[in-house]
């Protein structure tokens, strides 16, 4: 058992993150449906550039997928910045 509590808490977290994208249809818009709402107020032939390819179920799903790459991109810098530190220590040695 010890042997796959790794494995076994990988796929606990999937399914905390998967399980909601699938099974609640959320439906609260973000600041980018705002804006379009404000510009098309102020513009009425206003047409976007620029369209999603992939359009998630939700504003949970956005904010999952915002905080998910806030998320790597803090494990990252912190992995980098131990990996220097720990570089200076034996160097200093």
């Amino acid at each position: 058992m010890v042997k796959y509590k790794n494995l076994i808490l990988l796929c606990a977290v999937f399914l905390i993150i998967i399980l909601p994208l699938l099974l609640v249809d959320s439906d609260f818009s973000g600041a980018d449906g705002i804006a379009l709402e404000a510009i098309k107020e102020t513009n009425q032939e206003y047409k976007p550039w620029f369209t999603s390819f992939w359009q998630p179920p939700g504003g949970e799903t956005e904010s999952l997928l915002f905080a998910l790459q806030a998320a790597f991109g803090a494990g990252f810098l912190g992995y980098y910045i131990g990996y220097k530190k720990g570089q200076k220590k034996v160097r200093d040695r």
